[in-house]
């Protein structure tokens, strides 16, 4: 039988919310969980997990992060990452070339963070009184801050963890050169990382994605489309109403073990069953929109609209806050009104329930 679009929603869905595990196994079977600071009503990065991760709460991520072999950087964009896959990406070389005075600097304060072990962005400051500097936003900060995110971005620092939300550092190895068979290989491998987390995937999007990998390996940008091209040719793939899909190898897209279940979930925008918009747009047929930096005039879902998928469909979205220790939900629906089927509504309100757990709002956790 030929793979239709019902074919490729059920592998959508399915492949990746799949059986909740441990933390560090829920993420290595995503490969890359994108991060993003925008509490509504909690990180992104924290609202992908919960469904992926047994009794996962809010804040589990950080709080657990030091002695998990993860990192946080770029890759197609900033999260989290297996150790594995954070190596395929260094040695780095970012696009702004640093003077021979900056690389000192920034030896002198790796140093530093070599005697200290881990080192808060305020220590550094307090040490080598950097002083200030224009932001990417145009305002001030410090310039050590600034320094470190770079020694960081080239590798020469790690992030050890967080306090209240601000990046600690450590000091990175030094990764070793890598030869041209070697780059190719290592860019097979982060595409099969991308495909992995996406998949399906249109042609266009998969093109979108690897074109992203700028962030993650500027070093070999040069090499980025011969690998977008070998994984064209590598990857299995099927031509749906004009559109191309890739998958990964060794994955049937129309195989019958693709059944979504019956719960109802809210998910961050940012999840990959709902991350890819020309995707989205395909699979349920309808636009939707990431409004949280568009002037609240404009907004048509709100500034944190949340899909709302049951089983296989996105059905609508959902606002969601905490105010005085109590969720409010505000909930929207495509069509107008939420589904008649009693099961939607049974689903919905262990949904609703799940997520006052994650929040701490149910155990006072």
């Amino acid at each position: 039988m030929p793979i239709t679009l019902d074919h490729l929603r059920r592998y959508a869905v399915a492949r990746t919310l799949f059986k909740p595990t441990t933390l560090m196994r829920a993420i290595t079977k995503l490969g890359f969980v994108q991060a993003d600071p925008i509490r509504a009503p909690a990180r992104a990065q924290d609202l992908t997990l919960r469904h992926r991760v047994i009794d996962y709460r809010a804040g589990e991520l950080e709080r657990r992060y030091p002695k998990l072999a993860l990192e946080e950087d770029f890759f197609v964009n900033y999260g989290f990452l297996p150790r594995a896959h954070h190596a395929l990406m260094h040695p780095r070389s970012a696009r702004q070339v640093w003077t021979q005075a900056r690389w000192k600097q920034a030896q002198a304060v790796r140093e530093f963070v070599a005697q200290h072990g881990v080192v808060h962005p305020r220590e550094v400051d307090a040490h080598f009184g950097h002083g200030k500097t224009t932001n990417w936003f145009g305002g001030s900060s410090n310039a050590s801050t600034q320094l470190l995110d770079g020694m960081h971005y080239r590798g020469l620092l790690r992030v050890a963890g967080r306090v209240s939300g601000t990046r600690t550092y450590a000091v990175r190895e030094d990764a070793a050169p890598v030869d041209k068979a070697g780059i190719d290989t290592r860019l097979d491998a982060l595409i099969d990382v991308i495909v992995h987390k996406y998949a399906p995937l249109p042609d266009a999007s998969l093109g979108q994605l690897v074109a992203y990998l700028s962030r993650g390996v500027p070093q070999w940008n040069e090499a980025r489309k011969p690998a977008l091209l070998r994984a064209r040719q590598r990857l299995p793939s099927t031509k749906v109403d004009g559109v191309n899909w890739l998958w990964p190898v060794g994955e049937q897209a129309e195989s019958r073990r693709w059944k979504p279940d019956d719960q109802v979930r809210l998910l961050t925008p940012f999840d990959p069953v709902v991350w890819d918009r020309r995707r989205f747009q395909l699979l349920w047929g309808w636009t939707y929109r990431f409004e949280a930096y568009t002037p609240a005039p404009n907004r048509k879902l709100g500034y944190y609209a949340m899909p709302l998928l049951w089983r296989d469909r996105v059905i609508g979205w959902g606002n969601l806050s905490v105010s005085e220790g109590v969720l409010q939900a505000q909930l929207h629906y495509v069509e107008g009104k939420p589904p008649r089927d009693a099961l939607f509504g049974e689903a919905l309100d262990a949904e609703i329930f799940r997520m006052r757990v994650f929040l701490g709002l149910e155990t006072g956790w």
